[in-house]
């Protein structure tokens, strides 16, 4: 794995995301995704989180692996810290994974006009995505805005959410800036229906049967595990869906609680 990223960082040093460097990196995604290779950063459930976050995720993290690396071993700042370094990092992953993206051919230069068109009016827009979806399919598009402090955490998110709720599983086709030029990742969601939203004691069930526990921060939306913070489930964010009766999470923060070193 490391001679892996070796040959795919140094092919961007040397030749930027040309033919040869995409190549390099679709192989690696083939690897990924056929299960012949491995990432120390996530268990065997994480991992078939990354994989159901589809192709573009998983290259998008390697290039953001470049981009971090540019930085130096110590280039982990403490979440929450409003580190200068976290702002550049995510500025640099940005730039790379646009860059990446565009000669992938995954960038979407105009996402609204398309959305509209093909996926139909966006039914949502809250301070992390825009939600777009025509009557009677049975998936909605999401342009996710990043609420992380760098683009590699905004990705590894997805991955961990893809890990604990499989059934609404968030699969990347793409990235984009919106007309304020903030990067959003585009991804599809099942459309799930919504019989009535979860109370605070369905919620707390079905976090607890995952390995968590309320955090103790007083705001109980918040829990945590072993291994994950768990944040934001709140009953506007978990529904209880009609076919199952039981309690389906949409959309959650979610972060490891450990840095990599």
């Amino acid at each position: 794995m490391k001679e892996q990223f070796a040959a795919i960082y140094d092919s961007i040093r040397k030749n930027g995301f040309s033919a040869q460097t995409i190549q390099l990196i679709d192989n690696y995604i083939n690897d990924i995704t056929y299960g012949r290779t491995n990432l120390d950063r996530f268990n065997q459930q994480e991992h078939a989180g990354l994989c159901l976050a589809d192709s573009p995720l998983i290259g998008a993290y390697a290039v953001c692996g470049y981009a971090r690396a540019g930085f130096g071993p110590g280039s982990y700042a403490q979440e929450g810290k409003g580190s200068p370094a976290n702002w550049e990092i995510d500025v640099r992953q940005e730039e790379c994974v646009e860059q990446w993206a565009r000669a992938k051919g995954i960038w979407f230069t105009d996402p609204e006009k398309v959305f509209l068109s093909v996926y139909g009016p966006m039914i949502a827009q809250g301070a992390e995505a825009k939600v777009y979806y025509k009557q009677g399919d049975t998936s909605v598009i999401k342009e996710r805005a990043s609420i992380y402090s760098t683009l590699d955490k905004a990705l590894e998110a997805i991955v961990l959410h893809n890990a604990l709720f499989p059934e609404t599983q968030m699969t990347t086709i793409g990235f984009t800036r919106d007309s304020d030029s903030l990067f959003r990742i585009i991804l599809t969601q099942p459309y799930i229906c919504c019989q009535r939203l979860a109370t605070k004691e369905e919620i707390d069930g079905m976090v607890a049967a995952k390995g968590f526990v309320d955090n103790g921060d007083g705001n109980g939306v918040n829990y945590i595990s072993d291994r994950l913070h768990l944040e934001d489930m709140h009953p506007a964010n978990v529904f209880i869906d009609p076919q199952s009766g039981k309690p389906i999470c949409i959309d959650c923060i979610v972060k490891f609680i450990k840095q990599e070193s």
